[in-house]
C-alpha cells in the first residue's frame, strides 16, 4: 500500500510515529511562516503543516498545491500547538509535520468544492457527480446505503434464503408502467425488455422447489418520475413457499428491528402495527399514512345531512362526504390569506371544489363567513364530533369520497409539517394490509389490477370473483416508513383456474394471457406451492434511514426528472449502422 493510514484514523496514539497519507486536498492556508493542508479522503480529515523543518523542497513543492490535488504525504505526527485542537474533528487533536510531499495528480479548478460547506444546484452537481461524490454528505450516504444492504444480506442469509441472480433480459409483459424495451440484432424485429421486477421468474423458482429466495434486484420502469422515484432502482426482493401474509410480515418485522437498532440506534416495538386499507383511507385518506403525528380525518357526513348549509346537504344527497381535520392550537396561524393559500392548494392541485373552515373561540365557538348557515346546535355538534377547543382550526371538504381522500391527505401532510407536529429524527413503521384485489377502469371498462395480476385473493373472498369484484380483498401488505410506501408484497395466485379467473376480470383474454404469460400458465400446472413474497425498495429505505428528501442523493449515478444522465448525457443518439443491424429506422416528431 502506497499510505499507511487513512486521513480518518490518526489519533494522539500516533505521536512520534513516521506515517504516509494519500489523499484530495480539502483547502490550502499559506501563512507565511508555515503552509496548512487539509487532507481528506472518506475516511476524514487530517491537517497536515508545512514548517521550516519540512525543507525548502518540500516548501516550494507545497506552495503549488491547490484545491483536489491528488497528494501523498510522508512525515511525523505531532500534536496541534495548544489552543489549536479542533474538537470537530476525529483527528482534531493531531497534525502531521511532512518530510516528503509528492503530487500524483493535479486538478482543473472545480466548478464547487467538494469539501465546501455551500450545496452546488442539482444541475451540476449531477454533470459532475464524480465531484459531488466526493463530498462528505454523499460519501455518508453511499456508505449508509452499503450497510443497509449488507444487513438485508446478513438477515436472510442466517435465515436460509438463496440468493438467485433472474435474467435482465426478459420478454415484455405489460403490467402497468412501460418497459424498457431492448431491440434483438440476431432475431431481427423482436425486443427483450429489462424487468420492472422479478415477479415471474421468482415465482417460478418456488415452482422449482427453492423455497426461500432472495436477491438485491435491479429493476426498471419508465415511467413519469419525482422526488422518490428513479427509471432504474434497487430492491430487496424476496419471495418464500408454504406461507401466509403473516410469514412474511413477521420475517420482514424483524428485519425493520435489526437495521432500525444497527443502523439508527433506534429500538423498534414488534409486532410492527396493522392497519386495513379501508381503515387507512378512513382515518388518513391514503394507504401510506404518515402515523408520526394525529390530526386524522373525521367524517361528518350524517351531520351534514342534517345542515342548513346547501353544499354540505347536497354534496351528502348526491352520494359524497364531508370530512374534515383538526389542526389543534392552529388558529392564530393562519390568517384569512393563510386560508385561502390552503384554499387553492386543495382545489387547484387536488380537484377539491373547496374549503371550508371554522375558527374555535371562547366557549368552542365556531367563527367563519359560513356559520350563519348553521344552527348554534348544529355547530356544537360539529364543535364535539371533531373535539374542538379554542384555538383550533376545522378544516372541510365536500365532495365524492376520492377527492375528500387526496384533498385532506395532502392538507394534513402540509399542516403537519408547517406545525411542526413531529421530530423529523423519529421513524415509524406500519403495515397496511388486505387491499382492494381490483380498481374499476373507466377508461377500459374493466377492472384493474391493484398490485399486480398474479395477487391472491383472501381464501374467504374467492366467491367474491364471480359474484362481486369489487368487495374482493386480496393477501396484500405494504410496509409504510413515515408515511412513503416503503415495501409492498402479496400472497401469489398458484391455482391455474383462479389465475385464469382474475385474468378474466382484467380483460385478459385466454390467447392474450397464454401469450404474454404463457411460460409461467405452464409452471403453475406442474404444482405450484402457495407462495409469496415482498419487494423493498432499497433506494427508498436509504433516503428515508438517512432522513433525505431525495432519492437522488442516495444512488450513486441517479437519473434527472427527465431520465437523463448530466455526466454521461445518455441517452445518446448511435451511428446509423447500428441501426442498420437492428433493423431500427429512426423517425422524427413528425413520422418522417
Amino acid at each position: 500500500m502506497i499510505r499507511t493510514h487513512t486521513c480518518g484514523q490518526l489519533r494522539s496514539d500516533q505521536i512520534a510515529q513516521e506515517v504516509t497519507l494519500c489523499g484530495w486536498v480539502d483547502s490550502y492556508r499559506d501563512h507565511g511562516g508555515g503552509i496548512f493542508i487539509d487532507l481528506r479522503d472518506r475516511y476524514g480529515k487530517t491537517q497536515i503543516v508545512f514548517g521550516p523543518e519540512s525543507g525548502a523542497e518540500n516548501h516550494e513543492l507545497a506552495r503549488t498545491l491547490r484545491s483536489e490535488f491528488v497528494i501523498s504525504v510522508t512525515g511525523t505526527v505531532a500534536p496541534r500547538p495548544e489552543g489549536t485542537v479542533n474538537p470537530r474533528l476525529a483527528t482534531g487533536e493531531i497534525e502531521v509535520r511532512p518530510t516528503r510531499l509528492e503530487i500524483l495528480n493535479k486538478s482543473l479548478t472545480p466548478p464547487f468544492q467538494p469539501g465546501g460547506k455551500e450545496l452546488p444546484n442539482e444541475d451540476l452537481r449531477l454533470k459532475y457527480r464524480y465531484l459531488d461524490l466526493r463530498r462528505p454528505e454523499m460519501q455518508n450516504t453511499i456508505l449508509l446505503r452499503h450497510q443497509i444492504i449488507s444487513g438485508m444480506r446478513k438477515y436472510c442469509n442466517e435465515l436460509d434464503f438463496v440468493d438467485v441472480e433472474t435474467p435482465m433480459l426478459g420478454r415484455s409483459t405489460p403490467e402497468g408502467a412501460r418497459d424498457y424495451l431492448v431491440p434483438s440484432r440476431v432475431h431481427n424485429g423482436k425486443f427483450f425488455a429489462l424487468p420492472q421486477s422479478p415477479q415471474l421468474y421468482k415465482q417460478i423458482l418456488m415452482i422449482a422447489g427453492y423455497d426461500r429466495y432472495v436477491q438485491v434486484a435491479r429493476c426498471f420502469r419508465d415511467e413519469d418520475l419525482r422526488a422518490d422515484r428513479q427509471p432504474e432502482f434497487t430492491q430487496l426482493d424476496l419471495e418464500m413457499s408454504f406461507v401466509d401474509s403473516s410469514d412474511i410480515i413477521g420475517l420482514i418485522d424483524g428485519l425493520v428491528a435489526r437495521l432500525a437498532r444497527e443502523v439508527l440506534g433506534q429500538e423498534v416495538k414488534l409486532p410492527l402495527p396493522r392497519m386495513t386499507y379501508d381503515e387507512a383511507m378512513e382515518r388518513f385518506g391514503h394507504d401510506a399514512p404518515d402515523l408520526r403525528f394525529g390530526m386524522e380525518l373525521v367524517d361528518i357526513s350524517d351531520l351534514a345531512r342534517e345542515a342548513e348549509f346547501r353544499v354540505f346537504r347536497a354534496t351528502v344527497d348526491e352520494g359524497g362526504r364531508v370530512r374534515g381535520i383538526n389542526a389543534k392550537g392552529a388558529a392564530a396561524a393562519y390568517s384569512r390569506k393563510g386560508i385561502d393559500e390552503l384554499t387553492s392548494y386543495v382545489t387547484q392541485d387536488f380537484g377539491a371544489k373547496g374549503l371550508a373552515w371554522f375558527k374555535v373561540e371562547e366557549g368552542r365557538t365556531l367563527a367563519s363567513p359560513i356559520a350563519k348557515n348553521f344552527t348554534p346546535a348544529m355547530l356544537e355538534k360539529i364543535a364535539e364530533r371533531m373535539d374542538a377547543a379554542p384555538g383550533d382550526l376545522l378544516l372541510f371538504v365536500a365532495d365524492r369520497f376520492e377527492v375528500t381522500c387526496k384533498a385532506l391527505y395532502a392538507l394534513r401532510k402540509r399542516l403537519g409539517e408547517a406545525l411542526k407536529l413531529y421530530d423529523p429524527a423519529t421513524m415509524n413503521f406500519s403495515w397496511i394490509v388486505e387491499f382492494p384485489m381490483f380498481a374499476w377502469d373507466e377508461e377500459n371498462g374493466c377492472w384493474g389490477a391493484m398490485h399486480h395480476p398474479f395477487t391472491a385473493p383472501r381464501p374467504q373472498d374467492v366467491a367474491l370473483l364471480s359474484s362481486d369484484p369489487g368487495k374482493c380483498r386480496a393477501q396484500a401488505y405494504d410496509l409504510v416508513i413515515n408515511g412513503t410506501e416503503a415495501g409492498g408484497g402479496t400472497i401469489r395466485i398458484h391455482d391455474p383456474q383462479v389465475q385464469q379467473q382474475v385474468f378474466g376480470l382484467l380483460g385478459i383474454t385466454p390467447e392474450q394471457a397464454r401469450e404474454r404469460f404463457g411460460f409461467l400458465l405452464d409452471a403453475l400446472a406442474y404444482g405450484a406451492p402457495p407462495h409469496g413474497g415482498i419487494a423493498l425498495g432499497i433506494d427508498r429505505w436509504v433516503m428515508l434511514f438517512g432522513r433525505l428528501d431525495n432519492i437522488r442523493d442516495c444512488i450513486a449515478f441517479p437519473k434527472t426528472q427527465k431520465a437523463t444522465d448530466l455526466m454521461t448525457e445518455a441517452p445518446g443518439a448511435v451511428d446509423a449502422k447500428q441501426l442498420r443491424e437492428l433493423g431500427i429506422q429512426i423517425r422524427g416528431a413528425d413520422g418522417r
